[in-house]
């Protein structure tokens, strides 16, 4: 089964973001652009092995953007009968911090990229870390870090027709709280 319309998926490291945007990619009868956000031009051996990992599961006749800046342009530029994954969120706002007003700026891009992700004809599954559940971050850039992706994921799910949280390869379906008040 495909969702429909923007699809975001949020969780802590580990949880089964990614192998569900693959399983839901795996599952639609047309192309898939996956837009990979990864920074490759590093030296950190983890993230190096992580994005091959990633790049195995992903079936090869799949189209990958690679781009840590540029999400907005990969998903509005991607066929409109393709299914767009963007996997993820949490290192386009981290490669965002690189740019002068990178807050404000990154911010303002999501709220773009969700009317775009809405606006398109096929589904968009958007992968994202939840990282306000850890530790209070010690310096200020790790908590400006903190609070802007705290915030681009609020913009992100607001637009989605579908939020889940996922724990340990399970799923929980976020709601407004407002029509849970109701």
């Amino acid at each position: 089964m495909t969702p429909d319309g923007l699809t975001l998926l949020v969780g802590g490291a580990r949880s089964g973001k990614s192998s569900l945007a693959v399983r839901i990619g795996a599952g639609w009868d047309g192309p898939v652009v996956f837009v990979a956000t990864a920074r490759t031009d590093t030296d950190d051996a983890d993230l190096v092995a992580r994005v091959q990992r990633h790049r195995a599961e992903r079936p090869s006749h799949w189209s990958t953007v690679e781009t840590h800046i540029d999400v907005v342009a990969a998903v509005r530029d991607a066929p409109a009968d393709a299914l767009v994954i963007v996997d993820c969120i949490t290192l386009w706002v981290a490669a965002a911090f690189d740019e002068p007003d990178h807050a404000r700026q990154i911010e303002r891009d999501a709220a773009v990229l969700g009317e775009v992700a809405v606006a398109r004809r096929a589904p968009t599954v958007l992968v994202a870390n939840e990282v306000g559940l850890g530790l209070h971050p010690m310096s200020d850039l790790g908590r400006a870090y903190r609070d802007t992706l705290g915030r681009v994921n609020a913009t992100l799910a607001a637009r989605a027709r579908c939020s889940l949280f996922l724990v340990a390869g399970r799923a929980v379906r976020l709601h407004d709280p407002w029509t849970l008040l109701a």
